[in-house]
């Protein structure tokens, strides 16, 4: 089957239209005329496997990664930024109802302050697109930046060295599983931690990473492919700490942050400008990201959120900077009383808020709501609920994510 891609998908891939017949194409852009061999179906969608490029579309430009179309991370470096931007706009327009202009992100290489390594027999890198076994070697990420090149090439040092036994994610053996960077883009310091499967590490694993601020060793437990586990050791800083504007943050191997902190800096102040009244509650606070920057700027802030050990470093934050915050560990469908409260902003994951906490703020009616999304669909299934009572006032979107098909929003409630 041959033909033209006519537009991107929601998830960034090309759409080829046979007939009534849709096969996305990932890795293509609108305009290039292609030819696809073999696809799969996945969700009902048919996903293009073994594909060529007959003819590039004018409107390419050449990704500056080596590993793009191998790498499952990037989708979208041979899309010019502008028509990224546009895209993601388009998007939450489409979802929302809304005109929403996108923030463009202040750098789009070498943003990312976290990098997810997969360590296997299969390759030191990133899955391949399309693939859960399979990884694309490489030698460093730009969209993280320089010391990623540096971490992997001590990672490779140490294990030739040691002799060490990489990942099978087949058969479920090996050691070495991940190794994770995170690098406070405005302090500098940096942080690896190693995660493997059960055994012995070598003592001499700490030398290889003289450069490194913060170094830990984690422990996987489980069959699952994830890159955490539970901290076993560590080495130098306990924490390495980020600064957006004037707030420190520590950052932990198991604590969650925005992981485009030049970009950071502006949500949180697009969410401050937004803030009306004294008291504020922040739900889905995590290690208190937008509580402990308000409560800098003199808001009396209270956090709920479900994870203990981001509670533990929310409180953590707020200490750090001398502010009036509290966090507390509780349930997004559990929140009580939320009509003393003056704004309640809402962070949720990508399932959106909880239908309960809905009805509850039905039932409440605070005066302002500051919805922050990072999906726009079960955002716009949650606004049409809140409609019932509340009218948007204004939305924006913030690109986090350059390269990927990924958009965050911003969105000001009002009661009616």
């Amino acid at each position: 089957m041959r033909g033209v891609i006519e537009r991107l998908s929601d998830d960034g891939l090309g759409v080829l239209r046979d007939g009534r017949r849709e096969i996305l194409v990932p890795h293509t852009a609108p305009g290039d005329t292609v030819e696809v061999l073999r696809w799969r179906r996945k969700k009902r969608k048919l996903i293009a496997t073994e594909f060529k490029v007959l003819e590039p579309s004018p409107r390419r430009v050449e990704p500056k990664c080596p590993y793009f179309g191998r790498c499952g991370g990037c989708l979208l470096q041979h899309i010019p930024y502008e028509e990224q931007l546009r895209f993601k706009a388009s998007k939450l327009s489409k979802y929302t109802g809304l005109n929403v202009n996108v923030i463009p992100s202040p750098k789009i290489y070498g943003h990312r302050n976290r990098v997810d390594i997969v360590i296997s027999t299969t390759g030191i890198g990133f899955r391949r697109y399309g693939t859960w076994w399979e990884a694309v070697d490489i030698e460093e990420c730009p969209v993280f930046g320089d010391s990623s090149g540096k971490v992997l090439k001590a990672l490779r040092e140490f294990i030739e060295d040691e002799k060490l036994s990489l990942y099978d994610i087949r058969r479920n053996e090996g050691f070495l599983r991940y190794i994770v960077i995170r690098e406070g883009k405005f302090t500098s310091e940096l942080m690896v931690n190693l995660v493997t499967k059960e055994g012995n590490l070598p003592e001499s694993f700490p030398n290889y990473f003289p450069f490194v601020s913060s170094i830990y060793w984690s422990v996987n437990r489980s069959d699952s492919d994830v890159s955490y586990g539970d901290v076993q050791r560590f080495w130098g800083n306990p924490f390495i700490m980020e600064k957006l504007e004037d707030v420190l943050y520590l950052i932990h191997p198991n604590s969650f942050f925005q992981t485009n902190s030049y970009q950071a800096v502006n949500l949180v102040k697009k969410v401050a400008e937004l803030v009306d009244g004294g008291r504020v509650l922040d739900l889905y606070s995590g290690v208190g990201t937008f509580g402990v920057y308000l409560a800098k700027r003199g808001f009396k802030v209270e956090g709920v959120e479900i994870n203990p050990f981001a509670v533990e470093m929310a409180n953590k934050n707020a200490e750090l900077n001398g502010v009036n915050a509290k966090f507390h560990v509780g349930s997004d469908k559990d929140v009580k009383n939320l009509s003393k409260y003056d704004t309640i902003i809402v962070d949720p994951p990508r399932a959106g808020l909880h239908p309960k906490l809905i009805q509850k703020i039905l039932r409440d009616e605070p005066e302002k709501i500051i919805y922050v999304s990072c999906n726009p669909k079960t955002l716009s299934e949650n606004l049409s609920a809140l409609r019932e009572k509340y009218h948007v006032e204004n939305a924006i979107g913030l690109d986090m994510f350059p390269h990927t098909p990924h958009v965050e929003a911003v969105v000001e409630l009002r009661k009616v």
